[in-house]
């Protein structure tokens, strides 16, 4: 039996796929890549006796393709915290589906597990922005404050990594990183042995530092809109800012919108938790938009929409 493991590149697809294969070690090949890359069963081919571990991506976004394996003869598991649409009905297909807010995909696979290596869940949780859930989890463990603290910052890290329009822009491609992930069982200790890591976390710091001095685009009662310089830098650090810049806000809405190389932009949104709207909601609006309450994005808005795009997301959070 061929195992493929399918999963976005972010904290959450990385510490979700961890558990799994701490709880069931497997060979298995990797198909992921940078965080807006969500369409990856079309880049797999599977048949009658292969396993499909699908983490992290949203089934509506993947259904045809998913559909396809199914018909193959693949059987296909998939867990995931994004809006799913209708799940199809087929006997090779296990889904572990959950977009009621407040999760992760990380999550998802810790209670799965009874908890076996929950750390990998507390990392993901703060890496998703799921403050809250992770100081929760990580008190179940029990962790203490110096551990969750690193916890955190592991966590912001390995999401960091996944922004960019392509893997040139990111430190490390995630496939590579998840096989340094591998070498770990505790997230902790990656935390603090593994030089890689020290290497992300000093990225981090620096783009953010780099994007300190940007002013906001457009403010108002829904929030604000962030227009960031061309720059490779700036692809890096959307997610991070998008996240850094909501979790000042109370009420409201942050988006952040970053230069492709076509001239188009891509947008990362992030909504405060007493916000009347929903970030996926909104982005699904847009050609290539969607993910979850909190959080989501657009993969791809032209330049003539960026007028449309402030219009629309003045109405939609005020």
């Amino acid at each position: 039996m061929r195992h493929i493991d399918v999963f976005n590149g972010d904290a959450d697809g990385l510490c979700a796929l961890r558990q799994l294969r701490l709880a069931e070690p497997a060979a298995a090949l990797l198909v992921t890549g940078v965080k807006r890359d969500i369409g990856l069963l079309a880049r797999v081919r599977a048949g009658a006796g292969d396993l499909v571990t699908v983490l992290d991506v949203s089934l509506d976004r993947n259904r045809a393709d998913l559909l396809r394996l199914l018909e193959s003869g693949a059987r296909v598991r998939y867990y995931d915290h994004h809006y799913a649409g209708e799940v199809p009905a087929h006997p090779g297909l296990e889904a572990r589906l959950d977009a009621s807010g407040g999760l992760c995909t990380a999550m998802i696979v810790d209670r799965l597990l009874g908890g076996r290596f929950r750390p990998w869940a507390v990392a993901a949780a703060f890496g998703d922005g799921l403050d809250q859930a992770a100081l929760d989890l990580g008190a179940r463990v029990p962790l203490g404050p110096h551990a969750l603290e690193q916890l955190r910052e592991l966590g912001r890290s390995l999401n960091y990594n996944a922004y960019g329009e392509s893997e040139a822009d990111l430190h490390v491609p995630p496939a590579e990183l998840y096989r340094v992930l591998a070498g770990y069982d505790d997230p902790l200790r990656f935390a603090i042995e593994e030089p890689l890591y020290a290497r992300l976390d000093a990225g981090r710091r620096a783009d953010l530092a780099a994007a300190s001095d940007v002013e906001p685009y457009w403010t108002g009662l829904a929030g604000a809109i962030y227009v960031l310089p061309d720059a490779d830098w700036s692809r890096r650090v959307s997610g991070t800012l998008a996240h850094q810049l909501a979790g000042q806000r109370a009420h409201g809405a942050i988006a952040v919108l970053t230069p492709r190389r076509d001239g188009a932009w891509m947008a990362s949104l992030r909504v405060a938790a007493g916000a009347r709207g929903a970030a996926d909601e909104f982005c699904r609006g847009f050609p290539g938009g969607g993910g979850r309450r909190e959080a989501a994005g657009i993969d791809r808005l032209p330049p003539a929409e960026l007028d449309a795009f402030v219009s629309r997301f003045a109405a939609a959070f005020r």
